[in-house]
């Protein structure tokens, strides 16, 4: 366990600026997500403010500590930790799936929370791509003008 504490605490320690890019992309991508969810009639968040909690609380620090990692093992964690999401949102009702939806027609009802976890995985090397981009984009090209 001290391991995983001492690989956390060294993952974590990023640039605040770093961090905020995620936070922003991440809670954009929630807003959108949910959006597409509820339009589409698939699932969607009981709670706006969930998209804060599950985006920004739990994905972002779990993105953080697979980022730099291969994409094959940011997904395989990935998939943990969602599934873990994922049913617990069910689970408790903090999710709402709507009846009769597509997954629940393509997948079967008894698989939608996997079918969701195995999409949602794929957000962490996504996100983790595309927040690197941003980042250096924005910041990084700042930094070697000051420089010369």
């Amino acid at each position: 366990m001290n391991e995983f504490i001492t690989y956390a605490k060294e993952k974590l320690k990023v640039d605040k600026r770093l961090i905020l890019v995620y936070m922003i992309v991440y809670f954009t991508w929630g807003l959108c997500m949910n959006y597409f969810g509820s339009y589409m009639q698939i699932a969607r968040f009981t709670y706006w403010w969930q998209i804060i909690t599950c985006y920004i609380l739990f994905m972002v620090p779990v993105s953080l500590l697979l980022r730099g990692l291969p994409f094959h093992v940011q997904y395989a964690y990935g998939l943990v930790a969602m599934a873990l999401c994922e049913f617990g949102g069910y689970a408790i009702r903090s999710s709402y799936a709507y009846p009769d939806n597509m997954l629940d027609k393509f997948f079967s009802p008894q698989n939608f929370a996997l079918s969701m976890a195995l999409f949602f995985a794929l957000y962490f090397p996504l996100g983790n791509w595309g927040v690197g981009k941003i980042y250096t984009a924005l910041f990084k090209k700042k930094e070697i003008r000051t420089n010369t």
